[in-house]
């Protein structure tokens, strides 16, 4: 494979937990020139990490990537502080990014695509004056998704932004989508049907193999207290597509079940304060925890405490095109699953025989798989997690999926004479 250079351009970077951080390291240690544009790291607490604060000069490279940063208004609390963090980025993008990669040419741009849509925006006008191929890895559908999750309501606002999205993937030379279930959506929205390519979530370093590991992983000392009994995780962002107000109607109909059933919630997002509140209200403190966002290097720690994995998506047609990053993760770790999530998440489940799905929003329906999955021999819930696990090993190997990725810059190159 010849060396490329390849510019990655993505709002949110290490020291911010992405799986860009992951495909950035990648590329870099198969011998590619790899530069990293970005902002100023500030997710998911909303205001910029005090260590890069302190000394930025600590984050100019990352596995042997640069990193190449350009101002951003942090993204607060607020709808409007969202907002406006959003279009910060777009703008400095737009203006400080070609002068700050000024002199360096690339073989390839890939944009790692989260919400908004609009990041992507400076890669356009960097592909027209770097000439280089636009790669678009497509992990959030808009305008679909500002509408499942009740951002944006009015259909003219989101008739424009599809036109936005119309205008971005046109300009694009391969989308990415991380589910067979996007491939018809960013068709109707302009990618080109020939330039489309299944690219999902892979299973990140940390949880290559965990299944086998995790018997002798020391259990992280936060959970010293519910050694004992059944521990529903969930390890992720704590947002509003999660649909938490439905977990909590099952953990209140599963009262009966305590003390031996726990639900452990590892992570943080922007409905956190919610979900706090809310379990503050219904009482659940006894067996709602709450235990925060912690590096991903200690999630096997986390894991080794866990009887099932929970995975939960809002009902919402945008949602159950969708397979949460998080799947891969666990199926790695050997785990059952527990999901309550429509269409391509709760397919996958069942394909790898990995676990119990049911309908989006059905906290009855989720109550009841907790109690069959609960009452099941521990040796069923091993052979759960040993399907997931090698179905994760067949399905999202890190090192097939980075050889594609290649594959797809490669065939952008110019041929020369002869070739």
């Amino acid at each position: 494979m010849k060396r490329l250079r390849v510019l990655v351009l993505s709002q949110y970077f290490w020291p911010e937990d992405f799986r860009v951080n992951d495909l950035t390291a990648e590329l870099a240690a198969r011998g590619h020139e790899v530069t990293v544009l970005t902002g100023l790291p500030n997710y998911p607490g909303g205001e910029v990490y005090p260590a890069f604060r302190a000394n930025p000069g600590q984050f100019t490279s990352y596995a042997g990537a640069s990193v190449i940063r350009v101002p951003l208004l942090p993204r607060g609390k607020g709808r409007l502080q969202l907002v406006l963090n959003y279009l910060s980025f777009v703008i400095s993008g737009l203006l400080l990014a070609p002068w700050k990669l000024r002199g360096q040419q690339f073989d390839a741009i890939f944009v790692f695509q989260t919400s908004p849509i609009t990041s992507v925006l400076p890669a356009l006008l960097l592909r027209h004056l770097k000439r280089a191929p636009l790669l678009l890895w497509v992990l959030d559908l808009w305008p679909d998704t500002l509408a499942a999750v009740g951002v944006l309501t009015s259909p003219r606002a989101l008739g424009w932004v599809g036109q936005l999205v119309k205008f971005i993937y046109r300009r694009c030379d391969r989308v990415l989508v991380t589910s067979r279930g996007f491939v018809a959506n960013v068709r109707s929205h302009g990618a080109a049907p020939g330039g489309i390519r299944y690219f999902p979530n892979w299973t990140e370093r940390v949880f290559e193999g965990l299944a086998q590991r995790l018997p002798d992983t020391t259990p992280a000392p936060e959970l010293a207290a519910f050694a004992d009994g059944f521990n529903i995780m969930f390890a992720g962002n704590i947002g509003d597509a999660q649909d938490f107000p439905a977990v909590l109607d099952t953990a209140e109909l599963l009262r009966d079940e305590l003390p031996a059933l726990r639900w452990l919630i590892v992570g943080d997002g922007r409905a956190a304060e919610m979900l706090r509140s809310e379990v503050a209200r219904r009482q659940l403190d006894d067996c709602f925890v709450l235990l925060g966002r912690h590096p991903a290097e200690r999630m096997p720690s986390f894991f080794r405490g866990a009887s099932a994995m929970l995975v939960s998506l809002r009902r919402d047609p945008v949602f159950s095109l969708t397979i949460p990053g998080k799947v891969q993760s666990y199926l790695s770790a050997g785990l059952p699953l527990l999901g309550m999530l429509d269409g391509e998440g709760a397919r996958l489940i069942e394909q790898a025989g990995a676990g119990l799905a049911v309908p989006a929003g059905d906290a009855t329906a989720l109550a009841g798989a907790v109690r069959r999955i609960m009452a099941m021999p521990a040796a069923d819930r091993a052979a759960m997690g040993l399907r997931g696990s090698e179905y994760a090993a067949r399905e999202f190997g890190r090192a097939r999926l980075m050889t594609a990725l290649e594959g797809w810059m490669a065939e952008l190159q110019p041929r020369g004479p002869g070739a």
